[in-house]
């Protein structure tokens, strides 16, 4: 990669690193439903006209059903799970148990995708980041229940982000990434907004929830995606994923200088064996065609971006 694909790539590992210190701060004041609305409309804002200037808007009308199926799986159901689990763990644990989703997408693949099956060190990888989140929730949780709850939540994000990169890859491979993009923020600001509005706060949120709810929308998701869908057409999508494994640095780190989270030697174990054993786990990535014959792996960097397939990464969000 260039100079310019490692700065966008530090950009983004920085963003949505930022994410969980700023879902933490808006939930002092907004219920993990509100926040989901609120992140995904502000993207939505972001996205979608930068999606309509590439004209790829328009494919999305004869995919409603995987739209809305990567929104539930992927955006929606992730998004509100994090942020519930938030409400009793740390950000910064919360940002390296959301990079258990390869570990996930190695589980799922053994029914669902022979071509992602893990084997030789790839396997080594998966049983090295289970051992990890085992370490973290034995040590730094130490049994308590609340807190065994909201990791267990975090957990489950994962394994969304891991079962809505199946589902793209066998029915959403060809679409426009930008535009499929935009179009699950939409399809999941439109899930949440009646539990979002059943939750309406009594007064309005202070300062300091306004302003984590803003960056998280605008910043954290949609620049993120916008910045991670570019490096998918100018890199590929394998080292695009690459993201995946600094984002959770750049969780700890905010998580401890501004929120004062403690980092104990188990949180530490726990992030290199989730993270490392992640990236074994993910080096199994195939080549292999999409539906209708459409590849996977972008076309050469001089081909139109708006003809670019999409292969996510399963940590999407990232957050």
């Amino acid at each position: 990669m260039d100079r310019r694909a490692w700065i966008l790539l530090l950009v983004l590992a920085a963003l949505w690193g930022t994410s969980y210190l700023f879902i933490k701060i808006a939930l002092r004041d907004l219920s993990p439903s509100m926040i989901v609305l609120a992140r995904t409309g502000l993207a939505a804002l972001v996205l979608v006209p930068l999606a309509a200037r590439r004209g790829g808007l328009g494919a999305l009308r004869g995919s409603i059903g995987v739209v809305f199926a990567v929104a539930a799986v992927q955006v929606a159901s992730p998004f509100l799970l994090i942020s519930f689990g938030e409400q009793v763990i740390a950000s910064s644990l919360t940002g390296i148990l959301v990079a258990s989703a390869p570990l996930f997408t190695a589980l799922l693949a053994l029914r669902l995708d022979h071509e992602e099956r893990s084997r030789g060190w790839s396997l080594v990888g998966v049983v090295a980041g289970f051992v990890g989140v085992a370490l973290l929730i034995g040590v730094d949780l130490g049994g308590r229940s609340g807190a065994l709850l909201g990791a267990a939540a975090v957990l489950l994000a994962g394994l969304g982000y891991a079962a809505g990169g199946f589902i793209v890859k066998r029915s959403g491979a060809c679409l426009d990434p930008l535009a499929l993009a935009a179009g699950t923020m939409v399809a999941a600001m439109l899930l949440v907004a009646p539990p979002a509005v059943a939750t309406l706060p009594g007064e309005l949120p202070s300062a300091g929830p306004v302003a984590a709810i803003l960056a998280l929308g605008v910043g954290g998701t949609g620049i993120a995606f916008a910045i991670f869908h570019t490096l998918i057409a100018e890199v590929g999508p394998a080292r695009a994923m690459l993201v995946s494994y600094i984002a959770p640095g750049f969780a700890v780190a905010y998580g401890a200088t501004l929120l004062g989270e403690p980092v104990t030697l188990a949180t530490i174990a726990g992030l290199v064996l989730i993270v490392g054993g992640s990236w074994l786990g993910a080096s199994r990535a195939s080549a292999a065609p999409g539906p209708d014959g459409c590849p996977l792996r972008p076309p050469p960097p001089a081909a139109n971006l708006s003809d670019r397939p999409f292969r996510p990464n399963p940590f999407v969000d990232a957050s």
